[in-house]
């Protein structure tokens, strides 16, 4: 079998696999198909890890799946940012919950192996099959000594792909955005003269450069934003073409998993698989490829002794990956309805089929693996798995059901700790403090069961080759304290930095960082 058709079936496989998990969520979580035919539209998106690929053993591991609209107020305005405090999502993009919920059932794998390893600390360490504690060899101390990797990685035969319903949007679908517009004529910019004292310059001429999701089409190979409903407010969230762009540069480890996680290559994306009809080879290449818009970053790394090396950040283009728009078509039911256009010598529409009506969905549905070890943990409360206890022979680690941002049944004009996902900045925070508080009884443990003469010089020098287990007092300050010379954020946030000078016209959105923990604290539930 030559490597091409083996990859092509490969991806088949995962779109599959990820398609027949969704199928199993429950009606709630699903578009709704209407009496006269007509449906809602939503995109949707896996991730799904492959063990030992290409050998006897090779397994396929749905990890994570997201459905969500793709027009509304997905997307929160800039103004709003300072009202989240850490409970909202602002972005609620397919993609970008799914790398979120990645994220989440990184932590909680993690979470289950450290739980069971307190339990066992004189007996058989326990295994998981996605990650381990990292074994530094002999010959890596040295290039190791100046940076405090974290404890864990992904186990080298695991590998991560991405499967999509529909084309990222931004750079990447640019060429197909254009092609479905009856006016390919671009979308007119609309500028506002009156500029916010408040930000600082360079960031308010940044924004103000920062293109809508479909405005001027002749300008490709740009940063551009996420245009919510065209008759609200801009936001700041960057399209999913540029936020998978950075992904190949930073992992797809978020800056919390990057405190436990080392970034080695099978932390960052092996390949997009896409319908064969939601692909542009142009789009790709220019938005994604090595030769691309990021050709500058190309040989670039950062943290590792060489570009060789097995850990540290390094520019990591994904493989672009097709199924069959066929395949597509049979299996999801609920994909934008594609216009038909009229032939040129036609005289008539009487013989000329149309789409049925359809709306886009209003609802976001979150799903992720549970982690190999069950443990219990008071951030993880309410995470949905006692109501889906399974999913297609997969056991439940979340699911949620989300509307603009937050649980369903809550508000975000109000948002409040009980209306947080799992996903969200402050839960995960709270998580990543679990996991540390964790690791550093792990750590007394061994201490005390080693009976060492220096314990007390070792604990001393631990706490101080660990400056990120400290209490920060905002999301800010924790996020941010990564100054130190030996600490692998600070090196993450170059990488991320160099990234973002080659994109150009990236605008950070700011506003949602100056909250503390406290915010998980219920007004209802507390002591008078």
């Amino acid at each position: 079998m030559s490597e091409s058709s083996s990859t092509t079936q490969l991806a088949s496989r995962i779109a599959v696999l990820v398609h027949e998990h969704f199928d199993a969520l429950p009606a709630r979580s699903k578009p709704t198909i209407f009496p006269d035919g007509s449906r809602e539209w939503i995109p949707m998106t896996g991730i799904v890890a492959v063990k030992g690929e290409n050998t006897a053993s090779e397994s396929l591991h749905c990890i994570a799946i997201t459905q969500t609209p793709r027009s509304g107020a997905k997307c929160l305005s800039a103004s709003h940012m300072p009202r989240c405090r850490g409970l909202v999502l602002h972005d609620c993009h397919a993609e970008i919950l799914a790398i979120r919920a990645f994220n989440y059932w990184l932590l909680t794998e993690c979470h289950g192996l450290m739980s069971q390893e307190i339990a066992e600390i004189k007996g058989t360490p326990p295994q998981s099959p996605f990650i381990r504690r990292r074994d530094v060899k002999q010959g890596e101390k040295s290039s190791l000594a100046s940076l405090d990797w974290p404890p864990f990685e992904l186990q080298p035969d695991v590998k991560l792909y991405m499967y999509c319903t529909c084309a990222p949007c931004g750079d990447g679908s640019m060429e197909l955005c254009m092609a479905s517009q009856e006016d390919a004529t671009p979308w007119e910019v609309k500028r506002d003269t009156k500029q916010d004292p408040e930000i600082q310059e360079g960031a308010a001429a940044a924004e103000h450069d920062l293109l809508d999701g479909r405005a001027h089409f002749s300008l490709l190979g740009i940063v551009r934003r996420k245009p919510a409903r065209t008759d609200a407010e801009s936001t700041r969230s960057k399209s999913c073409s540029d936020k998978l762009a950075l992904k190949q540069v930073s992992s797809l480890l978020s800056w919390q998993a990057a405190k436990l996680v080392i970034p080695t290559e099978n932390a960052y994306l092996a390949g997009l698989i896409l319908p064969e009809d939601e692909i542009s080879n142009i789009a790709c290449e220019r938005a994604f490829g090595e030769n691309g818009r990021m050709k500058d970053l190309k040989g670039r790394s950062w943290g590792g002794e060489t570009t060789e090396s097995s850990y540290g950040y390094r520019f990591r283009p994904f493989e672009i990956l097709a199924v069959s728009a066929k395949e597509t078509e049979t299996r999801w039911k609920f994909s934008k309805p594609k216009s038909t256009p009229l032939p040129e010598n036609a005289e008539s529409t009487e013989n000329v089929t149309t789409p049925k009506k359809s709306k886009p969905g209003s609802a976001s549905a979150v799903w992720t693996f549970a982690p190999t070890h069950s443990h219990t943990c008071d951030v993880l409360l309410n995470t949905g798995s006692k109501q889906l206890p399974s999913l297609r022979r997969s056991k439940t680690g979340l699911h949620e059901t989300i509307i603009a941002g937050v649980k369903q049944g809550h508000k975000i004009s109000t948002a409040v700790a009980r209306g947080a996902s799992a996903l969200s900045r402050a839960r995960l925070w709270a998580l990543l403090q679990s996991l540390q508080a964790l690791e550093s009884k792990i750590h007394d443990s061994r201490k005390l069961s080693t009976q060492q003469a220096d314990a007390a010089k070792d604990d001393e020098a631990h706490k101080e080759a660990h400056p990120h287990h400290h209490n920060a007092m905002t999301y800010k300050d924790q996020k941010e304290a990564h100054s130190e010379s030996f600490n692998p954020l600070r090196v993450r946030e170059e990488a991320i930095r160099d990234a973002r000078d080659v994109l150009k016209g990236w605008s950070r959105n700011v506003g949602d960082e100056n909250w503390g923990l406290d915010v998980l604290i219920d007004p209802k539930k507390r002591k008078r």
